[in-house]
Parts: C-alpha cells; structure tokens; sequence
C-alpha cells in the first residue's frame, strides 16, 4: 500500500465532509438508535496470545519482563527467549477449529445484538488481511481473513459487527524483550512485528514516551483500513489512547469514519476510555464497572465472563451466569449496554464454561428480553439496599443483591419491574410505586410475570406496590411487566 496516498484519501474525505475533524464538528454526532436498543454485545478476545493461554493476553508483554511469572513460565516451558520468542507463537495459532457460522449461531442463542472482536491487540498481530503488514492473520499462522469470515457469519444472522483496535498500547508493550538476549532487538523499522518497542510508560501516564509521527500515522491508517475493509458499526478502543498526543489522530479518525459511514448511510460510533475522545462526540465505556446511577448519555460497560483474563487460559477463575444477567440488568436500567467478553481457544473453539454462561443469557433473554431490548430508562432506575461501586475495575466480586434491589425499563406503555433476587414468600414491595411515591401517580391496568402463567395478585398502599405469587420461583431475576394507562 502506498501510504501516503492513503493518509491523503483520509484527509481529502474529512475535508469533504460534513464532519471535520474538530471537537466542535464531532460534537454532533447522535448515538445510533440500533445501538440503543441492542443492549448487549459480545466481545471476543482472541489471537496469538491464546496459544500459550498463560496468566492473561497481556503474555507478549509479560514473557519479557525477567522474574515475572510469565517470563519463568515461558523459559521453563519453551526455553530461552532468545530462540523461542513470541513471535514464534504465530505458526502454532492455526484456527483450525474455527467456524464462523458456528460461533455466529451460539451468539445468536445468546441474545446478542452486537459482535465486537479484537481485531487487533497490544501484541500487533492483525485478525484480519491488511495491506499494512505481513503480521496478520491472512499471510500467517491460520492464512484466513478471519474479521471477514466472522462478518460474512454474523450478518447473515443480523447480527451487527463492530471491532475494537488495541494497537496504541504497541507503541511500548514489546519494549522489556531489549533488556535482555531475546529475539526483540534492534535495529527495529516500520513493519516489524516488535516494532517500536519503545519504552514504557507509567501506566497512568499521559504524556510519557509519546508516541512519534511514525507511529501515530501508522495507528491511523490501520484504523481505517479496518473500517474501509470491514464497515464495522462501532469501533472501540482501549485505554491508552488518552495519550495526549493521540488527540489530533482521535479526531481524525472520528471525522473519517463518520463520513464513511455517512456516505454508506449506516449510523456507527466509537467507544472510549477516560477522557480520551470529547464528551458527547463518542460513546463512554467503562472496563470491568458500572455507573452508581442513571446516566441521561448512553454508556457501556466492557467486562468478560472471566474475572482474571480476558482471553482464553487454562486456568481462568469463572463468574456465574445469574451474576452476570443482574449485572445486565442493573447496567441497562441505568441507560447502558454490556459488552461481555469471551475468550476462545487457539484452535478457534469455544470453552464449555464461556459457551454454558452465554446460553444461560439467552435462555433468560428469550423469556425477559422484552425488558430489556429496545427498552429506555425510567424516572429512577431502580432502588433497594445494594449499593453499586462506581468505576472500573469493580467486578471481581458478585454484588450482594436482595429481594428488595428492584431495577426499571420502560418501552411504550410497559413498566418493567425486574427483581434481581425472587423472594421464597413470594411478595414483593416496590416502594417507588406506592400512591404517595414522588415518582409515579398514574393507573396501573395490569401486571404479568414474564415466562409465568400465575396472574399476580396486587394491590398499591400508600408506600409501596405489593404484588404477590405463590407458584413464582426463580434463581434469576424475575420480571414484572406493568401495563399502564
């Protein structure tokens, strides 16, 4: 590819229109309103990292830094660094249990509306054919576009593609193996696979060994190969993009990608971290949390079915389903979406724990998702003793909800009570339904338990709504739709 025709093809379609790459032009850019109402996602961290599917998908990184357990794991298991570096792993990733159409049924079961792979990580190995590089998966390892066939798959069963790029962090992930004798050594050149291996920066450092010119026109131009190539509907990114050096290319990329997709006429959006895009020109994401309260923008929340990695290990710690569907959930009552990640093997199969978790959502989903898709929030989003720590990072323990946590959709003239943990007496009382409740004084005309045949026998006190069953039982969040007048 001859690159600096294509930097010019960038920048010809941001000039042209009709958003340029400035916060104040991006600022108009409007949430999709598919993307509003799919409410979950899944994402799929899967490359070269899966094949010695050690600690977590940070092994490229981690095998390199001496006295960490991945850098002992590696010698005791592969030997010296320098004879069997990670690039070495490619030739062992070979897909070759990978179905695209397989995977594409299993999300479908699980109620997904969205499918987000990683099409490229921090290690720099590509998912998909790019005129880029030689390191991706349609020249090596599997030889098969798989971004392709995953796209083929899904949207033959609407399921929406989109694509995450954690390229940015390769500016310095590989940067330990030039410590030591490894197979990471200069000189290092554009097109390398270690390539530039920089050193690292402190983790929260936003202005620490900045990315240079080279690297920078290098991320865009991969980004937007992805979004020529694909026309993925969002495209998100990880967190180290809030580098300040970065916010030029950002808003470049946001311009180009808009008006590609204005000219495809097809509504697409970013997910970011931090503070690295301009509030309101991109979607907010939150990795591993969730927000305390109802937000009035449109948010997400990445986390994955495994609290300790992200792709697949052999060792990965498992959350429960009934976890995740109340995280699910609490997340949409507050004006969210889950995008909850799995983790498939090297050769391209799914787990058995990853798969189960996924069929139990949908199993869920497919009595309740009325609640839940194409839904909206309410006046409050919910209420009840459990207490949602808010930010990133919060997952690792399940939240001690109750028969009093209660959370709330809404879509026409349905109220959606959902009770996160279905009491053995089977009353429930909704406080915020009560006749003297600031938040609703209207006329209910009928309630139902979705996926239940009992009709309910209710009455509204002055404090709360009382609604009793006898034959209700459920180790999942129950639903109670509320027809009003």
């Amino acid at each position: 590819m001859d690159r600096n025709l294509y930097l010019q093809t960038i920048k010809d379609t941001i000039a042209a229109g009709p958003f340029q790459d400035t916060w104040d032009s991006l600022s108009r850019f409007e949430v999709p309103q598919w993307y509003k109402q799919a409410k979950f996602g899944i994402f799929i961290h899967w490359g070269v990292y899966s094949v010695p599917a050690f600690e977590s998908e940070w092994y490229s990184r981690n095998m390199y830094i001496q006295g960490s357990q991945a850098y002992e794991h590696h010698l005791q298991t592969y030997g010296p660094h320098s004879e069997f570096g990670y690039k070495d792993f490619i030739p062992l990733f070979t897909a070759d249990q990978f179905d695209a159409n397989e995977w594409a049924d299993l999300f479908q079961q699980a109620g997904a509306k969205y499918i987000m792979p990683v099409a490229e990580h921090h290690d720099g190995f590509q998912m998909y054919r790019s005129d880029l590089s030689v390191y991706n998966a349609y020249e090596m390892g599997p030889k098969r576009d798989l971004l392709g066939e995953m796209k083929q798959a899904f949207e033959e069963r609407d399921l929406v593609l989109c694509a995450s790029s954690h390229r940015a962090e390769h500016w310095f992930f590989m940067s330990h193996g030039k410590e030591f004798e490894s197979d990471i050594q200069e000189p290092l050149k554009l097109g390398d696979f270690y390539w530039p291996a920089q050193p690292e920066p402190d983790h929260h450092d936003l202005f620490g060994s900045p990315p240079n010119e080279e690297f920078l026109e290098d991320w865009l131009l991969r980004t937007c190969e992805i979004v020529d190539r694909y026309q993925p509907r969002v495209v998100y990114f990880d967190w180290w993009i809030q580098n300040a050096v970065f916010k030029p290319y950002l808003r470049m990329f946001a311009a180009y990608y808009y008006n590609k997709a204005h000219q495809w006429g097809v509504p697409v959006a970013i997910n970011y971290k931090h503070d690295a895009y301009m509030f309101g020109t991109a979607v907010p994401d939150v990795e591993r949390g969730q927000f305390a309260d109802l937000k009035p923008y449109y948010w997400q929340t990445d986390t994955a079915v495994a609290k300790n990695s992200w792709c697949h290990t052999a060792n990965n710690s498992y959350k429960s389903s009934v976890e995740i569907i109340r995280d699910l959930v609490d997340i949409v009552s507050k004006n969210g979406s889950l995008l909850l990640n799995i983790g498939p093997r090297a050769d391209g199969s799914i787990p058995q724990e990853d798969r189960q978790i996924l069929l139990d959502i949908g199993s869920w989903l497919q009595v309740n998702g009325e609640a839940i898709y194409g839904t909206t929030y309410w006046r409050v989003s919910g209420e009840g003793p459990t207490q949602i720590v808010e930010g990133q990072f919060q997952d690792g323990e399940a939240k001690p909800y109750t028969s009093q946590d209660i959370r709330f959709t809404v879509k026409g003239s349905a109220l959606y009570a959902t009770v996160m943990v279905y009491p053995e007496n089977g009353e429930v009382s909704i406080q915020s339904l009560g006749t003297h409740a600031p938040h609703f004084t209207g006329l209910i005309r009928s309630i139902q338990v979705l996926g239940h045949e009992e009709v309910p026998q209710w009455e509204r006190t002055d404090h709360a709504l009382v609604i009793r069953t006898s034959s209700v039982s459920s180790e999942t969040p129950v639903v109670f739709k509320l027809e009003l007048d």
